[in-house]
């Protein structure tokens, strides 16, 4: 008691109180004095009574999810008693908040205040075309493993971990569309020409296209004609392109051929040619067969390229134009050359005309020519009743020459010539002997058909 006394000092003051009353006690003090001493100390002010044997001088520490760790002055039985040292620590999964050490304070009191809050990582946002799974929510170890839509694919972490600083483990990854879309094209196809044509007209119906990732086709290319269109003889590929919104893209073929049904090429009759519509040999072309001048056609004037690949008929021949002079008219004979042959009609006064001579002569060399040329030569020589008028070797009767005369206009008296086209009109007159070089040139210049200036270019050197 003496050494309490002396502990309190000039802070305590002994008062007498009568009636006896009951003594004033601070919980925790260690201190109980005895209820029938009339005599309490009240304290002014009053401080703890400080012992550093008193067990229990601080409430006994108990931290949820947590442990703490004291070590006492007065030993391992002391945990709570003035003086005490705490460390704090949180159990795993758990984050301490506060003070991670405490010491227990003459005040009854710990220096400072502590909890565990259980360590949760924020919730991680859904990523574009993706989604993820986790094994624990958001709290500590939950691993969430990311999967992507189908057609894409992940780029960056596949997983990510809960850590123990409530961060989580990687970085966000994305999804990527990196698959190109799926293009089915249209089956090949072999179609025949139509009749009289070179091409045929190939229908299709569109590719089928599907987009592997998000459905989305932002364009589709053709690289060939589009469907509908005529397709000339031969193998044509179709080629189709499809765009996905990621750029991605596939491409499908298929191959349109075209086929023409041809028949034997056909051969030109001797002295004469052939014309035939579209290319000549197809299904549905025909060819008409042509004399040269001084020839008729005997048989069939054209023939068809039939289906089968066969010419229809048989080829015709060119045989010798035969010129009938018994004829009553000019006139009647005339319209055998008509668009045939072109006439050269030379009138003379008599026979020993030196003009007359000079043209026969030079005209004698150049029957070639006047052949390739279709040229027919009448001669009217002499005075009636002498007169004579033939074609070769065949005589003109009087009539006649007299009528051929009159329609073109060829007086007796002197040496006259004039140049006949096809259709019976007088293209050039002569008064004096002409070259056959000169007359060929006129006929080439002025009087030849497209068809007898190809076949001229194809027969320049046959008279040579």
């Amino acid at each position: 008691m003496a050494s309490q006394l002396t502990q309190r000092g000039a802070l305590s003051l002994l008062l007498f109180l009568t009636p006896a009353v009951t003594p004033t006690w601070y919980a925790g003090s260690g201190y109980y004095p005895d209820e029938s001493y009339n005599e309490v100390y009240a304290e002014v002010p009053q401080a703890p009574s400080l012992d550093y044997r008193v067990p229990r001088w601080c409430y006994t520490l108990n931290i949820q999810d947590g442990e703490a760790t004291c070590y006492s002055p007065r030993g391992g039985n002391y945990h709570s008693s003035l003086g005490t040292r705490c460390e704090l620590s949180c159990d795993r999964g758990f984050r301490l908040i506060g003070r991670r050490s405490v010491q227990c304070l003459p005040s009854r009191h710990w220096s400072g205040t502590a909890y565990c809050r259980q360590i949760r990582c924020h919730a991680l946002p859904f990523i574009t075309s993706g989604t993820y799974t986790c094994t624990n929510g958001v709290l500590l170890d939950s691993r969430c493993d990311y999967s992507c839509s189908s057609g894409y694919h992940l780029e960056g972490d596949r997983s990510r971990i809960c850590m123990e600083d409530g961060r989580w483990s990687g970085g966000e990854p994305v999804c990527v569309d990196i698959d190109p879309p799926k293009i089915r094209c249209p089956h090949s196809r072999e179609k025949m020409a139509e009749p009289e044509k070179l091409t045929a007209q190939v229908y299709w119906d569109p590719p089928l296209v599907k987009d592997s990732a998000d459905g989305t086709i932002t364009r589709v290319t053709l690289r060939g004609p589009e469907p509908g269109s005529h397709f000339p003889e031969g193998e044509h590929v179709i080629r189709y392109t499809a765009y996905d919104r990621a750029y991605n893209r596939a491409s499908c073929k298929f191959i349109v051929k075209v086929q023409v049904r041809r028949c034997p090429t056909l051969k030109p009759p001797q002295h004469g040619y052939l014309t035939c519509t579209s290319a000549g040999d197809n299904y549905g072309a025909t060819c008409e067969y042509h004399c040269d001048g001084g020839y008729e056609r005997q048989g069939t004037p054209s023939r068809v390229c039939q289906s089968s690949r066969q010419w229809s008929g048989s080829p015709p021949i060119c045989a010798p134009m035969k010129i009938n002079v018994n004829v009553n008219s000019a006139a009647g004979l005339l319209d055998q050359f008509y668009e045939k042959r072109r006439l050269l009609i030379i009138s003379a006064p008599d026979p020993s005309n030196q003009y007359y001579k000079m043209q026969i002569s030079m005209l004698q060399k150049s029957t070639c020519g006047l052949d390739l040329r279709h040229v027919t030569i009448i001669e009217l020589v002499g005075q009636p009743p002498q007169e004579v008028g033939r074609i070769r070797e065949q005589q003109l009767s009087a009539n006649i020459i007299e009528e051929l005369r009159q329609f073109q206009r060829l007086t007796r008296s002197y040496f006259n010539m004039v140049l006949v086209d096809k259709q019976g009109i007088d293209r050039e007159r002569y008064m004096q002997p002409v070259t056959p070089e000169e007359i060929f040139t006129f006929i080439d210049d002025y009087l030849l058909s497209d068809q007898e200036l190809t076949q001229r270019r194809e027969q320049r050197d046959i008279c040579e």
